[in-house]
C-alpha cells in the first residue's frame, strides 16, 4: 500500500513540475510575442513606447498594477541606457521572471537590430539612405496623440496631492528651459524626501539607488574589441534622448577621426525613423566601421549595460517603495518622470507639427485614443499614416 502511495505522490510531483514548465514557456511564448509586436510597430521614440507598453501590460493584459508601472518607469529614469527598452525588460520580469526579462529585452532589440543593420547595407553599398519622408508624414503626429493620451493617464495616477502637482510643474519648467533631465529627477526626488521628513519629523529610513557599473571583461572573439569597449562605455553612462547620443557619438567617434559627421547624422536619422529603440543607431555605426561584426559589436556593447542595470534595479523597487522615505522619493520621482514626458512632447510638437494637415491628423489620433482606449495604437498609428499620405494630395 505504501508503495502505492510513493507511486501516485510521484506522478502528481511530476505532473505538477510538467504543469509549471509548460505555464512557463507560454508565459515566456507571451512576452516574445507582446515585445516583438512592440520592436515592429514602435516608432516614435521612448515616450510613444512607455504609452505602448502600457496599454499593454497594465490595461489590455494585466501583468501588473498601474502604480507599479509607474514605479518602474519613474526608477528606470533613474539609471543609464535607453529607458523604454529597459522598461520592456521590467514588465518581462513580472510576466516571468529572469527569463522573460531577458527574452523581453531581447524581442524589443531584434526587429529595430534588423531593419538597421539592412540600411546599414544599403547606406554603404549606395552611400544615401531611402526617402522615407512621405511614410512618416502622418505617423508623427499620430504617434504624439498617442503619448499625449496615455500621458493624462499615467498622471492622474501619479499625482497624489498638491504637493506633487506643484513638483511636477516645476520640473516640466526646468526641462522646458533646459536643465538635464537626470538633474530635474535625483534634484527633485531630493525634495520629496526633504519634504516627508518635514512631515513626519523622524529620521530618515532606506537608501538612494545608485547604478553599479559592471565592467565585462572579454568581448566575444567575433566582434571588433575596440567598436565593443566604445559602445559599452556609452551605454553604461549615457542619460538622456537621442540628441544626447549624438553629443556622445560625436566626441567618441567623429572628434577621434573614426567617423564623418555626415554619417554620423544618418546613424541618428535611422534610429530616429525605424521601430524600436533609437540606440539601434549603434548598429548603423558599427556596421559603418567594421561590417558585420562591428554592427554586432556595438549593439551588444550599446545594449548590455542595460540588463545588468534592470537585474539590479528589479530587487531595489520593492525596497524603495516598503520605505516611507523612499516612497516619497519614488512618488516625486514617478511625477517629474510624466512631466519629463510633457516636457518631450512639446519639443516633439515643435518640431513635428507644421501644418494644418497634421494638427487634424494630431487631434483625430488624441480623440480616438483617449475615448476608445481599448482601441489598439498600433492601429492609430497605422490610420495616422494612411490619412497623411491621403492629405498630403489636399492643398
Amino acid at each position: 500500500m505504501w508503495e502505492a502511495i510513493s507511486i501516485l505522490v510521484a506522478v502528481m510531483d511530476q505532473q505538477t513540475a510538467a504543469n509549471t514548465a509548460s505555464n512557463q514557456r507560454q508565459r515566456l511564448t507571451e512576452v516574445a510575442a507582446v515585445f516583438l509586436k512592440l520592436g515592429v510597430i514602435g516608432f516614435g521614440g521612448p515616450a510613444v513606447h512607455i504609452a505602448m507598453m502600457e496599454e499593454e501590460v497594465v490595461r489590455k493584459r494585466k501583468w501588473m498594477s498601474a502604480q507599479h508601472f509607474l514605479d518602474l518607469v519613474g526608477a528606470t529614469n533613474l539609471i543609464p541606457g535607453p529607458n523604454s527598452t529597459e522598461m520592456t525588460m521590467h514588465c518581462g520580469y513580472e510576466r516571468a521572471g529572469w527569463k522573460g526579462l531577458v527574452v523581453a529585452g531581447i524581442c524589443f532589440i531584434v526587429p529595430a537590430v534588423l531593419i538597421t543593420g539592412m540600411l546599414a547595407w544599403a547606406y554603404q553599398l549606395y552611400g544615401q539612405l531611402p526617402e522615407v519622408a512621405p511614410f512618416i508624414y502622418g505617423i508623427k503626429p499620430a504617434v504624439l496623440s498617442v503619448v499625449f493620451a496615455v500621458m493624462i493617464s499615467l498622471g492622474k495616477k501619479a499625482v497624489k496631492n498638491m504637493q506633487l502637482v506643484l513638483m511636477g510643474i516645476l520640473a516640466l519648467i526646468a526641462v522646458l528651459a533646459g536643465m538635464h533631465e537626470i538633474y530635474v529627477l535625483f534634484g527633485a526626488g531630493a525634495i520629496g524626501m526633504l519634504l516627508h521628513y518635514a512631515q513626519v519629523n523622524r529620521s530618515m529610513k532606506g537608501f538612494l539607488p545608485l547604478p553599479i557599473l559592471q565592467i565585462i571583461q572579454e568581448a566575444p572573439a567575433l566582434m571588433n574589441g575596440k567598436i565593443f569597449w566604445i559602445f559599452l562605455k556609452i551605454g553604461s553612462i549615457l542619460y538622456g534622448s537621442g540628441y544626447v547620443l549624438f553629443a556622445f557619438l560625436d566626441a567618441e567617434l567623429v572628434s577621434t577621426g573614426w567617423l564623418s559627421k555626415q554619417v554620423l547624422v544618418d546613424a541618428i536619422a535611422v534610429g530616429q525613423f525605424t521601430p524600436g529603440p533609437v540606440f539601434s543607431a549603434a548598429t548603423f555605426i558599427g556596421w559603418q566601421l567594421g561590417g558585420f561584426g562591428g554592427s554586432m559589436a556595438a549593439t551588444v556593447g550599446i545594449f548590455l549595460p542595460s540588463f545588468l542595470f534592470v537585474a539590479l534595479l528589479q530587487r531595489l523597487v520593492p525596497l524603495l517603495r516598503k520605505s516611507p522615505v523612499m516612497a516619497a522619493f519614488l512618488d516625486t520621482v514617478n511625477v517629474v518622470s510624466v512631466a519629463i514626458i510633457l516636457a518631450v512632447l512639446v519639443e516633439m510638437g515643435q518640431q513635428t507639427i507644421s501644418d494644418w494637415r497634421m494638427i487634424l491628423i494630431a487631434i483625430a489620433g488624441f480623440l480616438v485614443s483617449f475615448f476608445y482606449p481599448r482601441i489598439n495604437s498600433a492601429f492609430i498609428i497605422a490610420g495616422g499614416a494612411l490619412l497623411g499620405y491621403i492629405l498630403t494630395f489636399v492643398r
